[in-house]
């Protein structure tokens, strides 16, 4: 499935994407939220959206900034402006910057969703919707196969709240018969392979002192920063803090 992005710092914006858009009929993963350009690159960079819905007035770093820089770095990617500024500067600034539409606020779902198809088609054009991803046949895969495939998603998606049980319902297979597949395959179980790409990232970002460790927790999909840090001490034998110090 493809990966959406929303970045707006309007609560209420995000929501009314969310809602009005088709994500699951275009075959495309519930989106994710950033509240400025700053933290939407930041975003990118960790799990790397396919389509990304950005406001032009933001804090931090506007939608200008933001577009001239991620269209740069993920020239794949496709940007669906979504403004409150009815102007034609900023629509012609925001498509010479790689965005493939310009919608207003507030947000109407028929524009919406004819954004987000040109997006996907802009991706794939023989893309066929109303297939969920969890509906596409399985039966002509081999169990080397599938543990390829999780390999793949949990490299893309480590982030985020990983259940082997989703596989195992996807797949038809118990999570104890996938997580011996996997582990005979990578020599990890799926949760250990999870772990070891968060703790690998974790120590990566350390070694950037301006980011914050609390940062770095959610950036990784810890919601308790005291969780995060207990999973880090036991992994390294030194809690983040220490790390960062050691580094320095």
């Amino acid at each position: 499935m493809y990966r959406s992005l929303i970045i707006d710092d309007e609560k209420p914006v995000q929501i009314a994407i969310s809602r009005l858009g088709r994500f699951a009929y275009y075959g495309i993963e519930p989106p994710r939220y950033a509240v400025n350009g700053k933290d939407g690159l930041a975003a990118m960079r960790e799990f790397h959206p396919d389509i990304v819905f950005v406001d032009m007035s933001m804090p931090v770093m506007d939608g200008c900034a933001f577009l001239e820089k991620a269209h740069e770095e993920f020239p794949d990617s496709q940007y669906i402006v979504v403004s409150g500024y009815d102007d034609f500067s900023y629509a012609q600034h925001a498509l010479r910057s790689g965005a493939c539409d310009y919608l207003l606020k507030p947000v109407d779902e028929e524009s919406l969703n004819c954004a987000i198809e040109k997006a996907v088609k802009a991706i794939d054009p023989d893309a066929v919707f109303g297939i969920s991803d969890t509906s596409a046949k399985t039966d002509h895969i081999t169990p080397d196969e599938i543990v390829t495939i999780i390999k793949d998603y949990i490299e893309s998606n480590y982030c985020t709240n990983i259940r082997i049980s989703m596989f195992a319902e996807k797949y038809f297979f118990s999570q104890e018969y996938l997580n011996k597949l996997f582990k005979n395959k990578y020599g990890f179980t799926i949760y250990e392979y999870v772990l070891k790409l968060r703790m690998e990232r974790a120590a990566e970002l350390l070694a950037q002192p301006d980011i914050k460790i609390s940062d770095i927790a959610e950036r990784l999909g810890y919601a308790d920063n005291h969780y995060f840090s207990k999973a880090f001490r036991n992994y390294y034998q030194l809690t983040p803090t220490e790390y960062r110090k050691g580094l320095g």
